[in-house]
């Protein structure tokens, strides 16, 4: 059987929140480790969340696992959320649950548009206009390379024109690191969008080195490694480092590697329960790995991949 997130919390090897009293639950107003977008100077808390499993259709249990997620996650701070058409309805089903909560403004929205040719293009980017609400997108990436170079002439001037504050370009799969790189020297980007973890590093090889040289911030998306670090390791105690940065859970410590990364490196793990959200969050507080820690957790987590 497949290890899940959800077994690990439920066999109790969250050692820290399952001990924990209420009291050191988050709070409103928690400070939280910012990063600092290089094209803006916008700050921005460094854990967000990827809203691809925000879809329908929806039964009542779902629909209200998926405001609540929504209502924890913006009433800890929580302000990056990142979505696409491309994910079934997720546009849609966030837009109501913003709408509902009266949050629209308060939190910092990023979608995709994933369409060959730039009048498809457009058409794309005004559905999602109407669908998530707003004038302006905080950030608008062209999803998985598709169409960039027909794509990107209009992002570039919508920017210009305030309706993107930022744009960037997306990836989950190394087959496109190439071209992405490539992009990357070509376009005055805000941001990109790449597949990086713990047990998941080539982004770091070129990938993330050049977004920083470029000023560009990176989002991560599969952060947890499709599942596969929790699977890694299964049922064990978090190790005696774990107290050196905090972390009281697995989900911690593979978001605290992922933006110890030097340069604005921001994770956006896959969330739609409550607990999960809150316990995200948490990784964006207190002290993260240096350079000799981060190289001992790929040490220890080697093996356990291999």
């Amino acid at each position: 059987m497949k290890l899940t997130r959800r077994h690990v919390i439920q066999a109790g090897v969250v050692a820290g929140l399952a001990t924990a009293s209420k009291g050191t639950l988050l709070a409103q107003n928690t400070p939280y480790n910012m990063a600092t977008i290089p094209s803006s100077g916008q700050r921005l808390p460094t854990i967000g969340i990827g809203c691809r499993n925000f879809r329908g259709p929806e039964n009542q249990q779902q629909a209200t696992e998926f405001r609540d997620t929504f209502a924890t996650f913006h009433r800890l701070g929580g302000k990056i959320i990142d979505t696409s058409p491309n994910y079934g309805n997720s546009e849609e089903v966030i837009g109501n649950i913003m709408r509902d909560q009266g949050i629209r403004n308060e939190l910092w929205v990023a979608t995709k548009v994933d369409r060959e040719s730039a009048e498809d293009g457009i058409a794309r980017m005004e559905s999602s206009f109407q669908r998530l609400d707003g004038d302006s997108f905080d950030l608008m990436q062209v999803h998985n390379l598709r169409g960039v170079e027909s794509q990107l002439p209009t992002l570039l001037a919508w920017r210009d024109q305030g309706r993107f504050r930022h744009i960037g370009i997306t990836t989950s799969n190394d087959r496109q690191y190439q071209a992405m790189e490539d992009i990357i020297q070509r376009y005055r980007l805000d941001f990109i969008q790449v597949d990086y973890s713990l047990g998941n590093r080539g982004a770091a090889d070129r990938l993330l080195p050049l977004a920083q040289d470029r000023g560009m911030a990176v989002l991560v998306n599969l952060p947890f490694g499709r599942g596969r670090l929790f699977s890694a390791v299964g049922d064990m105690p978090l190790p005696d480092w774990a107290s050196d940065i905090d972390a009281t859970s697995w989900a911690q410590i593979f978001l605290k590697y992922v933006y110890s990364h030097p340069g604005a490196v921001i994770p956006i793990p896959g969330t739609t329960k409550p607990h999960h959200a809150e316990d995200n969050l948490r990784a964006a507080t207190g002290r993260v790995p240096d350079a000799n820690l981060r190289a001992e957790m790929e040490r220890f987590i080697d093996p356990l991949l291999a």
